[in-house]
């Protein structure tokens, strides 16, 4: 008992950390000198920094926002014992990533949106749903020419693909309690997309 305590601990400090590396805030203080959170929407996260630096570091950022998402969830599952057969420990560890995006320690509990380290950890835990929900996002986001649109939409038919491919409860849960949090993220940007003021991708 003691054991798995001290392993659920380790998973939930240790992908929460890795999610609060800002990755955009970083980047964008290194190479510009401005502090992101002070620039149009005030997120960290891509969609943030391309309208300081472009569509080039959107992708850059984005990408290592999912790599940090899966990172943590993938060790979890290779090397964490408890609870194996229901998945408990990604979850937890997936949990704590976005989290950690969202809420970093190291911005004062500022942060990003979480959908591209949420996608990732959908993508660690499984890779179909997570392809499957990344191609929603991309046709959605492509067509509409908003990103936030594809982002809601994409995360909120996550609990549904994972349903539909089988996966572990606890997978298909995290999802869903996902969903819900990422799109009260984006609360100020579903008030603009209703009234049509939202952002388009340019």
């Amino acid at each position: 008992m003691e054991k798995t305590v001290i392993e659920i601990l380790i998973v939930i400090i240790a992908a929460y950390l890795i999610g609060s590396i800002p990755t955009g805030y970083i980047i964008v203080k290194l190479f510009t000198g401005q502090d992101i959170r002070t620039i149009g929407s005030g997120s960290t996260g891509a969609t943030n920094v391309k309208r300081v630096m472009g569509k080039k570091w959107f992708f850059i950022v984005m990408l290592l926002d999912a790599l940090k998402g899966a990172l943590p969830v993938i060790l979890a599952k290779l090397f964490t014992v408890s609870f194996a057969g229901i998945g408990l420990l990604p979850v937890l560890a997936a949990v704590a990533v976005i989290l950690g995006h969202s809420k970093s320690i190291f911005l004062k509990f500022t942060g990003g949106k979480s959908v591209a380290s949420g996608v990732g950890t959908i993508l660690a835990l499984n890779w179909i749903a997570g392809l499957i929900i990344a191609a929603i996002w991309g046709v959605i986001t492509y067509t509409s020419k908003y990103v936030s649109l594809g982002s809601i939409i994409a995360l909120a038919l996550s609990p549904f693909i994972m349903w539909g491919l089988n996966a572990p409860a606890a997978y298909i849960g995290y999802c869903a309690l996902g969903a819900v949090y990422i799109i009260y993220l984006h609360r100020e940007n579903i008030k603009r997309l209703l009234k049509g003021e939202e952002n388009k991708v340019r």
